[in-house]
């Protein structure tokens, strides 16, 4: 009887640890900036972005379609040194999360920008939106010269050996996290490290802006975010 009741005992406090773990993490990873329910602090074209299921949505029919890419603006604060952490599902078409970037009204943005892809291999690198364009293929450490040119340094891991590993899933949800502290981009996936950028052009960068979530325009495309944790450094 007494071991029965140390088993109860015991099984009930795990699963009390089990329930309150979940919030830990939460707490660890940064503060909610998302709260499940609607698009408050957040700021888009209503035409395209609403949220269902806990979920921030992104999409757009053939009936109702962007002319341009545009974004679904985070106005809580402006990013500076941060961490960032989510959880996106690309269902169809191209995305990306942008990150000390600039708002140029009307829901364009421009800056540094985590790729969403569902093509091998793509998603994960940094892209600059209406600037320097690729800065960063998959797998691969870039220095940036004070004249634009990016070099590569070295292979975090091969792009092939990376696909092989599925880094990603498509049209699944996959965990992503970006860490920049000054001059320094880190990008991962499902915690495996896509890119890292040092960016030493003074004039192109940027060491501060706003976050936003991309709608790619072009064919039909359907992209959710759930879970975003913003952390400052």
């Amino acid at each position: 009887m007494f071991l029965l009741r140390t088993l109860r005992a015991v099984a009930v406090l795990g699963s009390v640890w089990l329930i309150s773990l979940p919030v830990c993490r939460a707490q660890g990873e940064g503060k909610p900036i998302f709260n499940g329910h609607d698009l408050a602090n957040w700021d888009g074209d209503k035409r395209f972005w609403a949220v269902a299921d806990g979920a921030i949505r992104g999409e757009t029919s053939l009936a109702s379609m962007p002319s341009t890419n545009t974004f679904l603006i985070w106005r809580g604060s402006v990013l500076k040194d941060f961490e960032l952490r989510l959880k996106v599902r690309l269902r169809n078409g191209n995305s990306g999360i942008q990150y000390r970037s600039h708002d140029l009204g009307k829901w364009n943005v421009s800056g540094y920008q985590m790729e969403l892809d569902n093509g091998a291999g793509k998603s994960g690198f940094l892209y600059e939106e209406r600037g320097r364009k690729f800065l960063a293929l998959v797998g691969e450490k870039v220095e940036i010269d004070p004249q634009q040119k990016p070099t590569v340094l070295g292979l975090l891991a091969e792009k092939r050996d990376l696909v092989a590993a599925r880094y990603y899933k498509p049209q699944d949800w996959n965990e992503y996290r970006i860490v920049a502290r000054g001059n320094h981009l880190q990008h991962f996936i499902n915690g495996v490290q896509t890119v890292d950028v040092v960016d030493n052009d003074a004039k192109g960068r940027s060491l501060e802006g706003i976050l936003a979530l991309q709608i790619h325009v072009g064919p039909p495309m359907l992209v959710e975010f759930k879970d975003i944790f913003l952390k400052n450094l």
